[in-house]
């Protein structure tokens, strides 16, 4: 058989070092990584996915992206027909985003955060990670998190709030963990669920992802 080609996707304002803990059996894949682009002015989130679809050189790939990531994977499906498609620490459709994401967007009060305190990294981590962060991980989140721009993070904020997809791809493979504070597990249906799993545990759980991935991707495989 040959090597199933898998593309991860970091999460939002996150670079793909993320990824660098989760080990795949190299006999059977090869990893690739892809980055977020700045996006253009007023660009959809649908047409952004297709400029990002143009980095998968391979056929018959697998897409995991987490978070933010993980929608635009969802997004990416269209223009790029994967075998698979797993989501990590995110949402399946807008039925899933919790209450105050909601709120945001019907009073539009995304449009007053401000992003240029995001630039901030302690401020930036605090938001992509949620409350519970801890000082001595700042170091791990200047690695982490490389994408520090306003243009990009405010249309990222932009297109989570007011992602359109209402309807769930019954295809696509949800993991996630029970500990999630962005998009906690009682608004989540129909996923893997990871125990003591927060929203980053791509770092904090990598042990569980390196042992299970393999397992989930080649679940029902036809070459």
């Amino acid at each position: 058989m040959s090597k199933i080609h898998v593309y991860f996707m970091p999460g939002m304002a996150a670079s793909p070092s993320i990824f660098e803990r989760i080990q795949l059996p190299e006999e059977t894949f090869e990893i690739h990584l892809l980055e977020w682009l700045i996006p253009e002015k007023e660009e959809t989130i649908e047409h952004y996915a297709q400029r990002i679809a143009k980095n998968i050189k391979h056929k018959n790939v697998i897409l995991v992206g987490v978070s933010f990531g993980g929608i635009l994977v969802q997004e990416m499906k269209q223009f790029v027909n994967p075998k698979k498609v797993i989501i990590i620490s995110s949402v399946k459709s807008n039925v899933e985003l919790p209450r105050r994401m909601k709120i945001a967007k019907t009073t539009k009060a995304y449009k007053l955060i401000p992003t240029k305190l995001l630039e901030n990294l302690d401020n930036l981590a605090r938001f992509t990670f949620g409350s519970s962060i801890i000082k001595q991980r700042l170091k791990l989140y200047e690695k982490f998190l490389s994408v520090r721009d306003k243009v990009y993070l405010d249309w990222a904020i932009e297109q989570i709030i007011n992602w359109k997809r209402t309807e769930v791809d019954s295809e696509v493979i949800h993991i996630h963990g029970d500990k999630d504070e962005v998009f906690p597990i009682k608004h989540i249906k129909n996923a893997i669920v990871v125990k003591g799993g927060t929203h980053v545990m791509i770092l904090t759980k990598y042990r569980w992802l390196s042992d299970n991935l393999p397992k989930i991707m080649l679940e029902g495989w036809q070459s």
